[in-house]
């Protein structure tokens, strides 16, 4: 028998449904279930890193409690290991360690040779005194362990691309010549987010120590689309009740409010719950690499406070596309924790040169103007849309390196930025715009949402913001300034003398 083999049957001999209307009856997998663990354990090229991701009620955690069980007294067991399993809530771990509790207490078998400690939710494999515990993402974490096995439950919760919580885990595994992490999850809202990432990554790269199964609904399907609800409930009709999943997709189509969360829940998609202003799709449909400018140039300049992100986007139509390039700077000190705070990895973009550090602990406006001086030395910049923010510190360094701009005020609230806004919008759409895949500019397209007046204008809101969008308001704020150009406008002409 394979490894694969081994593990399933042992599920299936010692394994009992915990709960439920067959509550007691032996474990019987889906066919979904073993087609993942035979790809995930017997991989010719050793697996590393294994995820499955289905919707909401698809037997989940059933499948965690037996794997960890197959390796804290089954075919897998190895003396002395250590098991958890990451959940991103307390409830969420409670329920991954009370199935498998529940699976040893109904067995006879397992519960001879299966301590259960609830007090830390831990499960002790008597045989070989391997260890399972079920760790929270707001409780205690993985320092001082170290799991052969990483079980991650639902990493689809986890907002932007890193996690304190996760990481902690994923290093806690480094001592062992061939850990393994099991990843299941619900996708993510965005493409930026932690999941998404390794999803892709697992996609784009082919790395062959990575298994990645993804259930999900065709984008842009119907919600009422059953053959939309059987791609991404693979338990349809055996523990995934269609009733259940009917009423629900029902209330959804007939409640506009409801649908991003039942796409993303029940269907497994990729989508905001915050209904981004850009949708995934269209802002990846405009990744080509951009063209080196050849006419005018226009810019958006986003200032941020002390210790954020200041923006500097430059557009130029090169044979009826826009050109895109963004320019990032941050303060080098308190990288970071900015990084954490922010859920960004900040300290990654900066050593690939998408993001530049000023020095000091706050952002340095004469570093800024020096950059700006070189990014605009040989373009012909017409106009460069600014925030009156803080923009007086910026003009006395431009000031003091004797640099002219035609700067243009712009105004953030809907008079300004809605036409803006309709403007970068109608580009994204028609797909006339290349930005390269910019990842700092995308995360900031990932986490614009906008807010309407009573007369339907639009501005981005800052106020329910998901993270960092400072790209997205100096792109859109240049857009304002390239279609301004037309019309006269007041150009701030002021020159700076050495």
């Amino acid at each position: 028998m394979t490894r694969a083999e081994k593990i399933i049957a042992f599920i299936e001999r010692y394994c009992v449904t915990p709960e439920g209307a067959d509550v007691g009856k032996p474990l019987v997998l889906a066919d979904f279930q073993k087609r993942f663990i035979r790809d995930v354990y017997d991989n010719p090229a050793g697996t590393r890193r294994a995820i499955l991701s289905v919707a909401r009620k698809n037997g989940k955690s059933g499948l965690i409690a037996g794997l960890l069980l197959a390796h804290l007294v089954g075919p897998e067991a190895k003396q002395n290991s250590q098991l958890v399993s990451g959940a991103m809530s307390r409830d969420q771990a409670a329920l991954v360690f009370n199935l498998a509790a529940k699976m040893v207490q109904q067995s006879e078998a397992l519960s001879r040779i299966v301590r259960i400690v609830p007090s830390g939710k831990r499960l002790l494999g008597l045989p070989l005194n391997t260890e399972f515990r079920a760790l929270a993402a707001d409780g205690r974490t993985a320092h001082g362990l170290s799991p052969v096995l990483a079980i991650l439950d639902e990493v689809g919760q986890v907002r932007g691309p890193q996690s304190d919580f996760v990481d902690a885990i994923i290093t806690s595994q480094g001592a062992h010549a061939d850990p393994l992490q099991i990843v299941i999850s619900t996708q993510a809202a965005n493409d930026a987010d932690l999941l998404s990432s390794w999803i892709d990554d697992a996609r784009a790269s082919s790395d062959p120590r990575i298994v990645c199964h993804v259930y999900e609904a065709p984008k842009g399907c119907d919600l009422l689309d059953v053959e939309g609800w059987n791609a991404a409930n693979p338990a349809l009709g055996l523990f995934r009740s269609l009733d259940d999943l009917r009423e629900q997709m029902t209330q959804a189509a007939r409640m506009p409010s409801m649908g991003n969360t039942a796409r993303n829940l029940l269907l497994n998609q990729r989508v905001s719950l915050d209904s981004p202003f850009i949708s995934p799709d269209v802002w990846a449909s405009c990744s080509g690499d951009p063209e080196p400018f050849d006419g005018p140039v226009y810019g958006g300049l986003d200032l941020s406070a002390r210790t954020d992100l200041t923006a500097l986007v430059l557009i130029g139509k090169v044979a009826g596309k826009w050109q895109v390039r963004p320019f990032f700077w941050t303060p080098e000190q308190g990288l970071y924790d900015r990084a954490k705070r922010d859920r960004a990895p900040y300290d990654v973009w900066v050593r690939q040169g998408f993001i530049r550090t000023t020095p000091g602990a706050t952002v340095d406006y004469e570093a800024v103007a020096l950059d700006v001086a070189e990014i605009l030395a040989d373009l012909d910049v017409s106009a460069i849309a600014f925030d009156r923010w803080r923009i007086d510190l910026l003009k006395k360094e431009l000031e003091r390196i004797g640099l002219e701009l035609p700067l243009v005020p712009y105004g953030q609230g809907f008079k300004d930025m809605s036409p803006a806004l309709d403007a970068l919008e109608a580009e994204l759409l028609n797909a006339r715009i290349a930005h390269g895949g910019h990842p700092v500019l995308t995360m900031c397209a990932a986490n614009a949402v906008t807010t309407q007046d009573p007369s339907g204008n639009r501005k981005l809101d800052k106020s329910r913001r998901t993270g960092r969008i400072d790209g997205i308001q100096a792109l859109a704020m240049a857009f304002g300034a390239a279609q301004s150009a037309e019309a006269p406008i007041e150009i701030d002409t002021e020159v700076f003398f050495v």
